[in-house]
């Protein structure tokens, strides 16, 4: 369906005159037609997320795979703006100082986990999702790598623009500095408008493309963007734990996330965009709830060969159990967490690699970290660098 989604102004941007495109307030006007296919998709990506907020029954510890999945989502997100870091970059990152990491790379997915998490508290202890909300995600977000120059936490006060070496030859010029604020403030009610008139999955979805068109921030936009979908899900309690992420649909399909957004802004094609993110939180919920199951598998499977070990079974049960929890650990400060000498531990861990469940991940000859081989793998599908 075409629908006018708002007006271009003209304004100049260093010496060029540009188009900049100011969004209408939401929700769309017509609304939006959720007859046919996208009730059907809209019925579908419900019942997945319902599956998926039900994985705490088959989990036994729902926080494990919780904390790996964060961070493989903030590694996804950072990804997508060009961050060229692994997932066991990351793990090695937050473990210790390993030299060859790309320590500037990491650091913005590690922001990435503290700004997801602060968001998530704040909603728990009530704080309403708001503006004031975003930009404290935001300066948490780019408070260190190569975004702490772009005024984290504050709104942009010059023009910005999406594609092209300068205004003039942009794919997108959002809304000029002058009326951000205008811009924001309606994006803010919409986010507490409680009449009901749109299912709440597609309330985020327009929330999604709206942030993104009006993209406040001098940088780390598409990064607040992606978040809010999580934020959004467990704010309106489809979700109890931030457990649906949408970055590697977005990933994998990056050309067509980028045709959609401009499809709203230019022609107000906003059902064909709701195909596509409904379509990518039933896929992403159903792709979420296949790994926790194989995980489950996984380390079912190698408890009991742990087991078989004999009178050291025990130790090895608790170097096991710290595997779950980090993915990946070293000798010395795994003795200490678990108060068991060195040499049982060195054994423990030898142990584990000879049954395959653990695997050396330095080549170092000292101060060598092991991770957990399988978990890792599942943890890192899709996350190969682009």
């Amino acid at each position: 369906m075409k629908r006018t989604t708002g007006e271009f102004v003209t304004t100049t941007v260093g010496g060029e005159t540009v188009r900049a495109f100011v969004p209408a307030p939401l929700p769309p006007e017509p609304p939006i037609d959720m007859t046919g296919e996208l009730n059907a998709s809209l019925e579908k990506a419900n019942h997945a997320l319902g599956r998926l907020d039900g994985i705490g029954q088959v989990l036994p510890n729902i926080n494990l795979f919780l904390y790996q999945y964060v961070r493989k989502e903030a590694l996804l997100s950072s990804q997508i703006e060009g961050t060229q870091s692994s997932f066991s970059d990351l793990l090695l990152y937050e473990t210790a100082a390993v030299p060859g990491v790309p320590a500037e790379d990491v650091e913005e997915v590690s922001n990435y986990i503290a700004a997801l998490q602060h968001g998530l508290q704040r909603l728990r202890d009530g704080f309403p999702l708001s503006l004031r909300l975003i930009r404290e995600i935001h300066e948490i977000l780019l408070r260190g790598g190569r975004g702490a120059t772009k005024r984290p936490g504050v709104f942009r006060t010059s023009q910005n623009w999406l594609g092209g070496n300068r205004p003039g030859n942009a794919v997108f010029v959002p809304p000029p500095p002058e009326r951000l604020m205008e811009c924001l403030d309606s994006f803010e009610k919409y986010l507490h408008e409680e009449s009901g008139k749109l299912p709440l999955l597609v309330k985020i979805g327009l929330a999604h493309i709206q942030f993104e068109t009006i993209h406040p921030f001098l940088d780390g936009n598409g990064r607040v963007g992606r978040l809010l979908i999580t934020l959004l899900l467990c704010h309106h309690q489809i979700l109890k734990e931030p457990l649906l992420y949408l970055s590697l649909h977005f990933k994998q399909n990056r050309s067509d996330y980028y045709r959609h957004l401009q499809q709203v802004r230019t022609e107000g094609d906003w059902e064909s965009w709701l195909m596509f993110y409904l379509k990518g939180i039933q896929e992403t919920a159903e792709q979420a709830m296949n790994t926790a199951m194989n995980l489950k598998t996984v380390f079912e499977a190698d408890i009991e060969k742990v087991k078989q070990l004999g009178r050291i079974s025990q130790s090895c049960l608790q170097v096991h159990r710290l595997l779950m929890e980090k993915a990946l650990i070293n000798i010395q400060d795994s003795s200490k967490t678990l108060a068991i000498n060195r040499t049982t531990i060195t054994h423990c861990i030898k142990l584990l690699i000879d049954l395959g469940i653990a695997r050396e991940i330095t080549g170092y000859k000292r101060n060598r970290y092991f991770v957990y081989d399988q978990y890792l793998n599942e943890l890192s599908a899709g996350t190969a660098p682009l």
